[in-house]
C-alpha cells in the first residue's frame, strides 16, 4: 500500500517556484464615469537567477545600480538636489 502524499512545506514550495519560475500579471484600471484615468499594468516573474538567464533575461547584469558601476557623482547630485 502506498503512503499517503505529504503536504508539501514553504522551502519545497520555494524551490519548485525558483526551478521552473512563475508570472504573475495583472492590470488595474480607474474609470470615472466611463472615462479612463489611470491603468498599471503590473508584470512580475519569481525565478532562479539560473532559470532567468535559462530564458534569456539577464538585465541586472547591464542595470549600472546594481552590478556597482553606478555613477556616484551623479547620484550625489541628484541627492542634493532633492533636499
Amino acid at each position: 500500500m502506498a503512503a499517503p502524499p505529504q503536504p508539501a512545506n514553504l522551502a519545497d514550495i520555494l524551490e519548485r517556484v525558483l526551478d521552473k519560475g512563475i508570472v504573475i500579471a495583472g492590470d488595474i484600471r480607474v474609470n470615472l464615469l466611463d472615462i479612463e484615468l489611470l491603468t498599471i499594468r503590473i508584470r512580475l516573474l519569481v525565478a532562479s537567477v539560473d532559470k532567468a538567464q535559462e530564458m534569456g533575461i539577464d538585465w541586472w547584469r547591464r542595470d549600472p545600480m546594481l552590478s556597482g558601476n553606478g555613477d556616484r557623482n551623479g547620484d550625489r547630485e541628484r541627492d542634493d538636489a532633492d533636499r
